[in-house]
């Protein structure tokens, strides 16, 4: 099982590892800082040196409890050891819309008669959008909904991860924000919290910023209609951040 450096430090830009697998398409290492896309955020990519030569990371997928990082024309062996680097920039960028993200669920589901579930989420470098069943949701409401957000975020509220038992998971409420994430928790032995202190807490896999002043600014660029229970607001964020 490859160990998740970035579960341990989202900030990790550099590290080291070595070679269990390799395919004609990619490698698979003890441990890794490039994050694997899932849950609305996108793989990481960067460069894997080895051999005294540096191989390109396109894309990072899972690949059951190991990590994936597709590469091409990969010349080392098994028992290699690598230096990876992931791109800094690109994976600040997602980590600080997912930590958005978060935070937009957190005030939708602040007041019950606006509480829903998210339905889809997806991050990329200038933007994201978040799914929520809801369903009327008015630019109106929506821009009341990111102006609370911002409001939070200059509070300036830690972050943190940590992981709980399935035991002590199923006895909080709304833990889960997704219906497929409510599924994963009924087979988990143990589950990763990502807690806006003060705010929220979700069950979480993907990578955040440490504080919410690294967000910067939020704003609604738009919202869409995507059925009958299925509300879109498209965000972007200022060049605030680090």
């Amino acid at each position: 099982m490859t160990i998740k450096v970035y579960w341990e430090d989202a900030y990790a830009r550099k590290f080291q590892g070595a070679v269990i697998d390799v395919s004609a398409e990619s490698v698979i290492l003890d441990r890794t800082a490039f994050y694997p896309a899932g849950g609305g955020q996108p793989g990481d990519t960067g460069i894997i040196a080895a051999g005294g030569s540096a191989f390109k990371v396109t894309d990072t997928r899972k690949a059951g409890e190991d990590v994936s990082h597709l590469i091409g024309e990969f010349t080392g062996k098994i028992g290699d050891t690598v230096e990876g680097e992931i791109d800094w920039g690109r994976r600040y960028q997602h980590m600080r819309y997912h930590t958005a993200i978060h935070l937009i669920d957190a005030v939708v589901n602040r007041k019950p008669e606006y509480a829903g579930i998210i339905t889809g989420s997806q991050i990329y470098e200038d933007r994201a959008r978040v799914d929520f069943a809801l369903e009327s949701l008015s630019m109106e409401l929506a821009n009341d909904f990111i102006r609370q957000s911002n409001l939070i975020i200059g509070e300036k509220h830690p972050i943190r991860s940590y992981f709980i038992s399935a035991e002590e998971a199923a006895g909080i409420d709304n833990l889960a924000r997704t219906a497929p994430g409510r599924d994963l928790l009924k087979t988990m032995d143990k589950v990763r919290i990502v807690e806006i202190e003060g705010i929220d807490r979700q069950a979480d896999g993907g990578t955040h910023v440490s504080n919410l002043a690294e967000i910067g600014k939020i704003t609604l660029s738009k919202i869409e209609n995507k059925g009958r229970n299925n509300k879109r607001m498209v965000i972007t964020l200022d060049n605030g951040g680090e």
